[in-house]
């Protein structure tokens, strides 16, 4: 069952099909009939086959006023003209001709349409005068009638091309909230892409780091293997849990009563801790300085540092190698957070590591979300740097934000 109603359409040549049918119809109707009673006996020609096919003449051409406008208006006047001219009593096909005039003005420019309503005019004179009226009053009712029509038409001329103008507004609005729906979704998907390589790749690589250092040491030293299983444990829960935040903040419709929970997995500064211990249980020699006055900051701001320094960390398991020497450094400015990162030395990168080539990109368009600035690239001493500030709220000398 259909919800709504269909709508009809109709074709407007049918429309003025009908039209002019029902108009030739009633002027010949009516012409037989006046002038068995009146027409007569005042002196006029009879109506007969003439007046007939010049009547149909007349009011026939409507059916194509939609389709072509200018020859029904064309044929309409003149076998009007020629039914005037042979005598006959022209008031009852005097209609035809207007309703074309009509058509004529609505779709067609002023200058031309001026053309249309003047033949009109005139032939609606020369009808008046052969109706036996003064000229005073066959010119009145021309250029009222034809007037009143102008009026009329113009209306509807401009009344359509007003909807003409707010339908093309209307698809461009509809277009540009198309556009603005696809920049969304592919801002989203950057966003979803970038926190799932945040995510990912720090525990992946440093999962795998743990494991080939438990599968070097397994034998020759078991404490370091156990150590480095533990640390495997509690990487991949951390991962899981980062996850399950992260795609419980993606999920719509959630039925959990907990809606914080849903949020727990962005982390701030506080975490550096355990970011640090990971790094070192990767086999980074990590060593972390935090100067300045510390002071909360926006949770978007805390989450941006913390993921580039953890983008920097794992950049440092990957390529820096076993044993590398990390420093971290964190400086709280007055209105300013900078953070360096520099790794050096290092037995050999990890294996088996595959680069993204998300990681810098990534780390920049952060930095840049929140108006700061990223500057990555190798040492003098043969390392590798990572430094970035990102501004922060004037500190007032209260030591509040």
């Amino acid at each position: 069952m259909q919800s709504g109603r269909r709508r009809i359409h109709v074709d407007p040549l049918v429309t003025d099909t009908l039209l002019a049918c029902v108009m030739a119809t009633v002027t010949v109707v009516y012409g037989r009939q006046a002038h068995a009673a009146q027409y007569q006996s005042e002196g006029w020609p009879p109506f007969g086959p003439l007046a007939i096919a010049l009547s149909l003449a007349v009011n026939l051409p409507l059916a194509l006023r939609g389709r072509a406008p200018w020859v029904a208006f064309g044929v309409s006047c003149g076998a009007l003209a020629a039914y005037t001219a042979a005598g006959f009593q022209p008031s009852t096909n005097m209609w035809a001709p207007l309703l074309a005039c009509y058509t004529v003005i609505v779709r067609s420019a002023a200058r031309r349409s001026a053309w249309a309503a003047a033949v009109t005019a005139g032939v609606w004179a020369a009808a008046g005068l052969r109706a036996r009226l003064s000229v005073e009053l066959s010119l009145a009712q021309a250029a009222i009638g034809v007037a009143v029509v102008w009026l009329w038409a113009s209306g509807s001329r401009q009344l359509a091309q007003r909807n003409s103008q707010l339908a093309e507004l209307t698809a461009q609005l509809r277009r540009e909230q198309e556009l603005r729906a696809r920049h969304a979704i592919a801002e989203e998907r950057l966003r979803i892409a970038r926190e799932l390589h945040d995510v990912v790749a720090h525990h992946l690589s440093a999962l795998a780091v743990q494991a080939g250092l438990a599968e070097f040491v397994f034998t020759s030293d078991p404490a370091a293997a156990r150590q480095a299983l533990a640390s495997i444990g509690s990487s991949s829960r951390q991962a899981m849990e980062e996850m399950r935040g992260l795609l419980g903040v993606l999920r719509t419709g959630t039925e959990t009563a907990d809606k914080d929970a849903l949020y727990r997995a962005a982390p701030g500064l506080d975490a550096l801790d355990d970011l640090v211990e990971r790094a070192r249980a990767s086999g980074l020699d990590v060593t972390r300085t935090v100067s300045g006055h510390q002071r909360p900051l926006p949770s978007g701001v805390e989450l941006c540092a913390y993921r580039i320094i953890q983008e920097a960390l794992t950049n440092g398991v990957k390529h820096a190698g076993h044993g590398a020497r990390v420093r971290l450094n964190l400086v709280f400015h007055a209105d300013l957070l900078s953070c360096e990162v520099t790794s050096q030395g290092g037995s050999a990168p990890a294996a088996g590591l595959p680069s993204s080539g998300l990681g810098l990109p990534g780390m920049r368009e952060r930095a840049r979300l929140y108006g700061g600035s990223l500057r990555a690239g190798p040492t003098a001493e043969g390392g590798f740097e990572v430094f970035f500030t990102i501004p922060l709220a004037p500190l007032d000398t209260t030591g509040g934000t």
